[in-house]
């Protein structure tokens, strides 16, 4: 698969960080993984004063994989943000959660977000998810051009 295109993974559990790392490692996924751990780490990583929205676009991920739970700014406001801004707008956001709330589903999808997907619990359907995830946005997906 494509190694040169990154993966923003924003989540903050330590747990679901390493299950997903290991899942993509798992299904031969060697791209690059980028972790933040809450929303307002991955908004300063694109907006901060050293952030990559004024760098070259080519720096910017290729997915972006976002949960909603995150402490200091959480994954609704960070996607909000993301999806206001021109640089940042087309970016492929998958909602990657453990939410049941229909008032999050309905509002990720408002904002923007390309995919809403909850978490299984059981490693195997964790590790099918991340292969069948890894296919559709990492290889078939056509990206805009940034």
């Amino acid at each position: 698969m494509f190694t040169n295109k990154k993966i923003l993974l924003i989540e903050d559990n330590p747990d679901d960080v390493e299950l997903t790392i290991r899942a993509f490692k798992k299904n031969n996924i060697m791209n690059e993984i980028i972790v933040k751990s809450d929303g307002a780490e991955a908004l300063d990583y694109f907006f901060g004063k050293d952030g990559i929205a004024n760098k070259v676009k080519e720096s910017f991920p290729i997915l972006i994989l976002l949960d909603l739970k995150l402490p200091r700014i959480d994954g609704i406001e960070v996607l909000r943000k993301l999806r206001k801004d021109e640089r940042t707008k087309l970016i492929p956001v998958v909602i990657l959660t453990s939410s049941k709330e229909p008032s999050d589903l309905l509002g990720c999808y408002r904002l923007g977000c390309n995919s809403y997907i909850r978490k299984p619990v059981d490693f195997t359907l964790f590790t099918d998810m991340v292969r069948q995830l890894g296919f559709y946005w990492l290889i078939m997906n056509e990206v805009p051009p940034l």
